[in-house]
């Protein structure tokens, strides 16, 4: 057991309540169910407004940031250079932040919106047709990655120019807090919360993720889909990232995101090229003008008369999910980020994060509208009688050679969590470790430990059954994790303005000088 020693007050607290959260869903899954329900309807119904105004502000100020007179600060001294390459960086931070729940939602989201579509259009009209790629991308879109770099940004400034050795989020808001409370309990309570915010969010990428695998493998190998099915996925699964993790992050995760980058743009390029390539590339490029022209309407959207339920079943879950996920990203981009500038890493997330989405619900949910408005497939039948994994299976098995596309598939499923589950456990060690010095890393038995303990809270969440189940784990950690935001965000902005007050100072003459004329 070498390595860096753990901090007892992060390390233990978190442990042992989600030992205690775990244990009792997995034994008594019905009483659980009830439970889940009731916390996910009161959060989503009573917090609709501050998440979805709460997010189009963090996006707003992540614009205002790269354009403005901060966005040339290095993350870094003067002379430090990027670590990785920018492929490799991008494709880290891209697989890090998505996992197979990409693969599972740009496939049959669109089916939920034609069926129950937004804004009181009719189920299944043109009109339920034109939102259905549109608000899966909105929702895996700009405000998506918005959120995930606000944590990134502090954190990657207190460590690689404040030169802060601890790799948790306490120490990045210490200029805050203040050293008594960020040595304190309050301190030790940010970190608790952010382990909890990353293991409540992965959760539900696995919890969503292995009934699409475990319903793909048994089409594949003409076999029964059972609960058993899914555990053997899970420990297969954690077998992965348990051995990506035992490498690290140089020989493990790296390797990982980049083979998973060449996979997932094959599996594209394959049914852009052999399904209805003009209407794909058609329907993408009408959803993203819908998208666009539609943007504040959507994000402001919580339908207070009417009360469909729409924005806060979807657009409130996913905003919950994001910032669950985002003090993980955040840790972990940050870790991989040196040398960049801060309009670069906000651009990267913002723009790339959202094109790489984008072609995921152009490609895959446009060729699923197409075999549903077609009669190909009956998509929409199949999910409202067998559920979303039996319609993914469909659509996929639809495909030529699909004896050949529905392993790859599985493959790139499995590739695609094992770099966000490696990534997972790899910062929540982080998080509950003392101190890492340059490229440390933590313990080796901490990380195994912690993949370990991601794979027991998903399959306890399974074990409840239902979406409501998996869905609540990220929404309920998320209300908490909205204070943490707000620090980092006043965290960021007051290091910066003390280590460049000449800007300051710049913006106060010209203001002077201006009214002098």
């Amino acid at each position: 057991m070498k390595g860096p020693k753990i901090d007892p007050m992060v390390f233990w607290p978190s442990f042992l309540v989600l030992l205690a959260v775990t244990i009792p869903l997995a034994l008594n899954p019905e009483a659980g169910g009830a439970v889940v329900n009731r916390m996910l309807g009161f959060i989503n119904y009573n917090l609709d407004w501050l998440f979805l105004v709460g997010t189009l502000l963090v996006f707003v100020f992540l614009v205002w940031l790269a354009l403005g007179r901060y966005g040339n600060v290095k993350l870094g001294g003067p002379d430090d250079e990027p670590e990785f390459s920018n492929f490799s960086w991008i494709a880290m931070l891209f697989c890090a932040g998505i996992g197979s729940s990409l693969l599972y939602w740009s496939i049959i989201e669109p089916m939920y919106y034609l069926l129950w579509p937004p804004f009181g259009a009719e189920s299944l009209s043109a009109e339920a047709a034109d939102w259905a790629v549109t608000y899966g991308a909105f929702h895996w879109g700009f405000s998506a990655w918005a959120i995930y770099c606000i944590p990134t940004l502090p954190i990657a400034y207190a460590y690689y120019v404040r030169q802060i050795p601890l790799r948790r989020v306490s120490a990045v808001v210490g200029n805050v807090l203040g050293p008594k409370h960020t040595n304190g309990l309050l301190g030790k309570a940010v970190d608790v919360l952010i382990i909890f915010g990353i293991i409540g969010g992965v959760s539900t990428s696995l919890g969503l993720g292995t009934p699409m695998l475990s319903a793909a493998i048994a089409a594949v190998f003409n076999i029964e889909e059972t609960m058993g099915l899914r555990i053997v996925i899970v420990l297969i699964w954690t077998l992965i990232f348990s051995t990506s993790v035992y490498f690290g992050l140089y020989r493990g995760i790296r390797r990982l995101s980049d083979i998973n980058a060449y996979l997932v743009l094959a599996l594209a390029a394959f049914v852009l090229v052999v399904g209805p390539t003009a209407f794909i590339l058609s329907n993408s490029a009408n959803s993203m003008g819908v998208l666009l022209s539609n943007f504040t309407r959507m994000s402001l959207w919580t339908d207070p008369v009417i009360k469909s339920g729409f924005p806060q079943d979807w657009t409130v879950f996913y905003w919950a999910w994001w910032v669950a996920y985002a003090l993980m990203m955040g840790l972990f981009v940050a870790r991989i980020s040196k040398g960049r500038t801060i309009r670069e890493l906000i651009f990267a997330e913002l723009i790339w994060g959202f094109l790489g989405c984008f072609m995921f619900f152009g490609i895959f949910g446009s060729y699923s509208v197409y075999l549903e408005l077609n009669g190909i497939v009956p998509v929409t039948a199949i999910l409202s009688e067998q559920g979303a994994p039996a319609a993914i299976v469909a659509v996929l098995q639809s495909l030529p050679a699909s004896q050949i596309v529905l392993p790859i598939f599985v493959m790139v499923a499995f590739v695609f969590l094992a770099t966000t589950l490696d990534s997972s456990a790899y910062v929540v060690a982080s998080c509950s470790t003392k101190e890492l010095k340059g490229n440390e890393e933590p313990a080796l038995w901490n990380r195994v430990l912690w993949s370990l303990m991601l794979a027991g809270v998903a399959l306890s969440l399974m074990a409840v059954g239902g979406l409501s189940a998996v869905q609540v784990s990220s929404v309920v950690v998320a209300v908490p994790l909205l204070a943490v935001f707000a620090l980092l965000i006043i965290s960021l902005m007051k290091y910066l303005k003390e280590d460049y007050p000449d800007l300051e100072q710049k913006k106060l003459i010209a203001v002077r000088f201006k009214e002098k004329q």
